[in-house]
């Protein structure tokens, strides 16, 4: 099946998301202010991933209408 928009999208935001958490994971966050700096780009980029994935879900749901 052939890759679509959001495919492509959702891959480059998980890969920034990823990015984040290794960031956290592996102690890099040296000040509290970093730390939450990170989880804010972290909860953004969940809340961006959840809502591509409800336009992917609509988009084909009406596609196949």
């Amino acid at each position: 099946m052939a890759k679509t928009v959001f495919d492509v999208l959702i891959e480059k935001l998980m890969e920034h998301r990823e990015s984040h958490v290794d960031f956290l994971a592996s102690g890099k966050a040296l000040s509290f202010d970093v730390y939450q700096e990170q989880c804010g780009l972290i909860r953004g980029l969940d809340i961006a991933l959840r809502d591509i994935h409800d336009l992917a879900r609509n988009y084909m749901e009406d596609a196949n209408d």
